[in-house]
């Protein structure tokens, strides 16, 4: 009995167990719509483009991701714990997501600065450098013209 309760008590949040980088990616986007305290379908279908475009997954999956991912982000504290997983994708896929949350903050056709600080913050949580968060911010306002 006593080990039992100790075990409940030591048990892990979904955040930190082991997750696969994606879903991590999938609520950091989430999480990017939700900053503004907004989240609206036109944030939702860009977060299902960015997954398809960026990870190369089937449709399916990437709906999984999308709705594991709003989970998580809702009942998330921080980003840390995703970018933790995040981390363990490659240099490139770490820039496709930071474009990723940019192009999600300029769907609604607004950016905002808590979306910036946002974006900041998970970049430098990501390793990804200011030249190439700048980059990836030109490219995904590119795209948005």
């Amino acid at each position: 009995m006593i080990k039992s309760l100790r075990d409940l008590f030591r048990s892990k949040t979904p955040a930190e167990r082991d997750m696969d980088p994606h879903l991590a990616a999938a609520a950091l986007l989430v999480e990017a719509a939700l900053v503004d305290g907004v989240y609206v379908n036109i944030e939702s279908d860009m977060i299902a483009e960015i997954l398809l475009e960026a990870f190369d997954l089937e449709a399916d999956k990437v709906d999984e991701l999308i709705s594991e991912g709003e989970t998580l982000a809702e009942e998330a504290v921080d980003a840390f714990h995703f970018t933790r997983h995040a981390k363990k994708l490659p240099m490139d896929k770490r820039v496709a997501i930071i474009e990723g949350l940019y192009r999600v903050a300029l769907s609604d056709g607004q950016r905002s600065d808590e979306e910036d600080a946002f974006i900041r913050h998970v970049a430098s949580l990501l390793y990804v450098d200011d030249i190439a968060r700048a980059q990836a911010r030109q490219r995904a306002e590119a795209r948005q013209a």
